[in-house]
């Protein structure tokens, strides 16, 4: 079998997990990070480059001879990596800056799923905030105001409370408010060739910050898939009437999208599966959960994306399993998060590992550098039991400033 390199950029849990599953495929030759962090060091050779700069990502890229760029961060995407590459001839699994936006910009994916027909929420674009309070009181409690440019996985706020919501809005500049959508949420992944899309096992995260689902948004503070209270249909469901018209509708405008579109949904209790919004790359926690159980190897399809090529994949094989990832996040996230804590980290083993993420060395001692720190996964026969794998591999790990949920994995 001939191999070929990949270059990895990014340095979070999903770049983490992505490592694991190249540096496991046969068809993997060198392994190269950028710039990855401490947990990945052994798993490829790290290059300390900035990810998001074109040019510094173009000329590693054609010094090491790599055979595939992975972008895994949303910064890069919108900072036109992606073109940068394909303009050099690099094979690369990521979309054009153009196609990023259906991330980058609330209010474009809102446009572009109305030219498409796909089911999603009503929604008010406002440029000041007399539009945006006019919009949340339009749509009433629940409030849904999102910020219209890229924010960290911190530009949602879902609130009961007005002041609250009209708060938030004043400091974002343009908006989109929506009309809430209530229902449990499923994450779906779906590898995308511009044409074509090729979808994983749905997923579902925990976005708030405290049990219950108490307290701010966050990025994500655990994860588990597959979903066993989801109907047989929803996949193929969700192909048909969003991936597939959304892809079209890319491909017309000219900016067909190549990588990995990221379907966020509601099933609500009134209009079935509604679409809350789209992103543009492998999605953090849900990545670590959904890959732990890909059986496929996964280089070779991504490489097949990105060379407009998947119409010569095989159905993809997943694991008879389930599993779930728990965050340990850093005291103080996903506000002012505690930074430069001492952490240890548990032995790996078949059944649960530590994927890192906001890690850095320090004289020598990993400490903590960002909210989110690590990501601890469990798989097991069933999902009571892989959360039980997580939560005791979790126990083993040394990080007195760090916090996490005890409810991951319980369906809500």
């Amino acid at each position: 079998m001939s191999t070929f390199d990949i270059l990895l950029l990014g340095g979070g849990g999903r770049e983490h997990a992505l490592a694991r599953c190249f540096v496991a495929d046969p068809a993997v030759g060198d392994l190269h990070i950028a710039p990855g962090n401490p947990g990945m060091a052994a798993l490829g050779t790290r290059h300390d480059i900035d990810a998001a700069d074109p040019d510094a990502v173009v000329a590693l890229a054609t010094d090491l001879g790599v055979g595939l760029v992975v972008i895994g961060p949303e910064a890069p995407l919108v900072a036109g990596v992606a073109d940068a590459l394909r303009k050099a001839g690099i094979d690369c699994f990521g979309p054009s800056r153009e196609a990023a936006v259906l991330e980058g910009s609330k209010a474009f994916a809102k446009e572009v799923m109305a030219a498409a027909g796909v089911p999603t929420a009503q929604s008010r674009v406002c440029d000041t905030i007399e539009q945006a309070t006019a919009a949340i009181d339009e749509f009433g409690p629940t409030h849904v105001v999102k910020n219209d440019a890229l924010a960290g996985g911190k530009g949602v706020v879902v609130t009961d409370d007005r002041q609250e919501a009209i708060a938030h809005a004043s400091t974002c500049g343009r908006v989109v408010i929506e009309s809430f959508l209530d229902g449990p949420e499923v994450s779906l992944f779906v590898i995308c060739d511009g044409e074509r899309g090729i979808p994983l096992l749905p997923a579902q995260d925990f976005k708030r910050v405290g049990d219950g689902d108490a307290g701010p948004n966050t990025g994500g503070m655990g994860a588990y898939a597959p979903l066993p209270w989801a109907p047989e249909s929803l996949v193929e469901e969700v192909m048909e009437r969003v991936v597939a018209p959304t892809l079209a509708e890319m491909h017309r405008r000219g900016t067909s999208f190549i990588g990995l579109l990221y379907v966020g949904l509601a099933m609500t209790s009134r209009s079935g599966m509604q679409v809350i919004e789209f992103n543009v790359r492998f999605g953090d926690p849900e990545t670590q959960a959904v890959l732990a159980l890909l059986e496929t190897p996964l280089a070779g399809v991504l490489r097949a994306a990105a060379r407009g090529e998947l119409d010569t994949v095989a159905p993809l094989r997943w694991r008879d399993a389930h599993a779930v990832v728990v965050v340990e996040a850093a005291q103080g996230y996903p506000y002012a998060p505690l930074t430069g804590c001492p952490i240890t980290v548990p032995t790996d083993d078949e059944h649960a590992w530590t994927l890192q993420a906001g890690t850095t060395e320090t004289d020598g001692r990993l400490v903590s550098c960002a909210g989110r720190v690590l990501g601890i996964v469990g798989v097991g026969p069933d999902l009571e039991d892989a959360r039980a794998t997580a939560y005791a591999k979790l126990a083993e790990v040394g990080f007195e400033d760090g916090f996490h949920r005890d409810d991951i994995g319980i369906p809500h």
